[in-house]
């Protein structure tokens, strides 16, 4: 059963459903994240409207989440060449 939490990002609260524990930490996690971020980039660039605050933020995150997805694909394409390459050794041992 979803657990009703409450989290602040930039002075506002938001009351959130965290099905697990797992997922509350997550969210707290998440939360902090982007609250230190906002706090980087309010001392980075100050009197900057949090509208823009925000979006550097997102925009930060979706590069981190881009980049750690081209990552992902090419340790997945390097581990199934690598399967492929034991796959072909162990063939050519039978033989």
């Amino acid at each position: 059963m979803d657990q009703k939490i409450k989290i602040r990002i930039a002075e506002r609260d938001y009351v959130m459903n965290a099905p697990t524990p797992k997922d509350e930490e997550r969210i707290r996690l998440a939360a902090n994240v982007i609250n230190r971020k906002i706090s980087g980039y309010n001392t980075k660039f100050p009197g900057r409207s949090m509208v823009d605050i925000l979006a550097f933020v997102a925009l930060n995150e979706s590069i981190s989440s881009i980049t750690l997805s081209e990552k992902l694909n090419m340790a997945m394409e390097e581990a199934t060449g690598l399967h492929r390459d034991i796959e072909n050794y162990i063939e050519n041992i039978e033989k």
